[in-house]
């Protein structure tokens, strides 16, 4: 009976257990439940709140290595319009490409409500005649004799064997109108700029910052003017041209884009680039041996190499902007010039035709961010209108007095090597000086890179008449001389990387237009690298651009009335 009782108390006792059991995990799968609810709950609240950061709301909010992977902003993307695209090389194009090509012949002159501008005069466009290809040919024909097999570099002048970057923008310059004129073919194009671009790579920096101002071809070794060992300091100006090309070179061919993002992430550009926009060179103190650094780029230069830096994701709003300037009348046309005054910065306020060819055949007077204007729409109007008066004081000058004029900085045979030939200077138009500011008539020249550049950008009579007598004027053996002496004494007989580079350049724009191409991928190695380490920031390398990072587009009284 006892046996019978304690059986079933133990049951009871074991149900007991049973129940309390239940209840315990039924608790347990209602507290992971309401937990996990909760959880859950604070996610998707948390979600919300990062949503709009993700979608690209401040890029300072998100961590560092994100910002890389977010595309930049162009034109295309802000205002969904449809992006440019590369034009066929010349042997590529049909044969009625041009007949379908819609230059926006009748519009009004003048600025639209973005800014932009359209311009009273049109470029020519067309496939090159046989005196054309002679040229192009002859003009490359330069840098096949004159480039270094051991380092892929090309001398600046002749058989001197020394360069800077400016002058190596335009070897690469030559380098894509060869190619895209069907002088020469990939295998070869695809060997000269990669020895360049791994020679550039490896190039000792000035002070482990950026390249220095000079180079030898031959070594490689960093030299001072005279091609002597030594380092002298880098030039804002002359990487900003660089940089044109290395975009060019990016956006044209995709294949080349980590080379190229390799090379502009071995320098330093925490000086280069100041808080405010403006565009810093360096040099070396001769007393002390300090590097020095100093604002650099007067106008015409200055924005369009503050343009090949915001091409890359920089902001040099300051160097892009205008101001301060002044204009001088000449001939009826009101040419503007930098205002800062020369004994007080220490630098020369040159009017020359080359920064405006420059901008006008590369990029297109266009801002660095836009991809999708029409090719007679402008969307850096104020530079666009700025060089319609720099060509047509030019066009003046020649029906007033006869001097037939393109005038540019160029070399020289013999002292001092170099001249600066100027439209206005120092208070005086046509004023030719040397780089030490002595006057120099007698260097007058019509530059050949400048009136052709004129050709090409300004389709009228007069630069017919510049055409007819520059397009043949070369040695098969050397290339296009550097010009004619303005005062009747001949040619000059020298041959330099940069005439031949623009002449090459000016006949590319006649067949293809704006040179630079848009980028068609989503993200670059250049806003990825390092994202992980703290060198982009001690070095300064930008994020993607966005809509907030584009260089206003100004506007500027235009001259409507010209006096001929």
């Amino acid at each position: 009976m006892a046996k019978e009782i304690g059986s079933a108390s133990e049951k009871r006792s074991l149900s007991g257990r049973v129940v309390w059991l239940c209840l315990a995990v039924t608790a347990t799968i209602c507290a992971s439940w309401f937990a996990a609810s909760s959880a859950k709950s604070r996610y998707l609240s948390f979600q919300n709140e990062i949503d709009p950061i993700i979608a690209g709301g401040h890029l300072d909010e998100l961590p560092a290595v994100m910002r890389g992977g977010i595309p930049s902003v162009t034109t295309s993307v802000f205002y969904e319009e449809k992006r440019n695209v590369k034009p066929p090389r010349m042997c590529e194009m049909p044969v009625d490409y041009f007949e379908k090509l819609d230059l926006g012949a009748e519009l009004a002159y003048g600025y639209t409500d973005r800014n932009e501008y359209v311009r009273k005069f049109r470029p020519r466009r067309g496939f090159l005649n046989d005196r054309e290809m002679r040229a192009a040919k002859v003009a490359w024909h330069y840098f096949e004799k004159f480039t270094q097999e051991t380092t892929g570099l090309a001398n600046s002048v002749g058989n001197y064997p020394s360069t800077t970057l400016w002058d190596t923008a335009s070897y690469i310059a030559g380098a894509v109108a060869a190619y895209e004129l069907c002088i020469i073919e990939k295998p070869e194009f695809d060997r000269r700029i990669t020895l360049l671009l791994t020679t550039i790579k490896g190039l000792e920096l000035f002070r482990n910052e950026m390249p220095n101002k000079v180079y030898h071809t031959k070594s490689g070794l960093k030299v001072d003017y005279t091609n002597k060992a030594g380092e002298i300091g880098f030039s804002a100006l002359d990487i900003g041209r660089f940089m044109v090309w290395m975009r060019i070179l990016k956006n044209r061919y995709p294949h080349l884009g980590n080379t190229i993002d390799s090379v502009l992430l071995k320098w330093d550009f925490a000086n280069a680039v100041s808080e405010e926009g403006l565009l810093f060179g360096a040099y070396v103190d001769k007393e002390t041996g300090e590097t020095v650094y100093a604002q650099e780029g007067r106008l015409g230069y200055e924005e369009y190499a503050a343009k090949g830096f915001a091409l890359w994701g920089f902001r040099p709003i300051m160097a892009h902007r205008a101001e301060p300037f002044l204009t001088a009348s000449i001939f009826g046309i009101q040419v503007p010039y930098d205002g800062r005054d020369p004994r007080i910065f220490h630098s020369q306020n040159y009017v020359v035709t080359e920064s405006y060819l420059q901008d006008g055949l590369e990029l297109g007077f266009d801002m660095p961010h836009d991809d999708s204007s029409e090719s007679w729409v402008h969307s850096d109007g104020w530079r666009a209108e700025f060089a319609d008066r720099i060509y047509m004081v030019q066009e003046n000058r020649w029906r007033r007095t006869g001097f037939m004029t393109a005038r540019s900085e160029h070399n020289v045979k013999g002292p001092p090597y170099f001249t600066y030939d100027t439209i206005f200077s120092d208070g005086y138009p046509w004023n030719t000086v040397t780089p030490r500011g002595d006057y120099t008539p007698d260097h007058a020249a019509v530059a050949a890179k400048a009136a052709l550049g004129l050709w090409a950008l300004w389709d009228t009579e007069y630069t017919d008449v510049l055409y007819e007598a520059m397009i043949e004027l070369y040695d098969p053996e050397n290339g296009m001389y550097e010009g004619l002496y303005e005062r009747g004494q001949g040619r000059v007989e020298i041959y330099t990387a940069n005439n031949n580079g623009i002449i090459l350049t000016s006949l590319l724009h006649k067949v293809q237009g704006k040179i630079l191409t848009p980028y068609t991928g989503e993200t670059e190695v250049w806003y990825t690298a390092f994202r992980d380490q703290d060198v982009r920031e001690r070095r300064k390398y930008p994020d993607p651009i966005q809509r907030d990072d584009w260089l206003p587009a100004l506007r500027h009284s235009i001259q409507k009335e010209f006096d001929y």
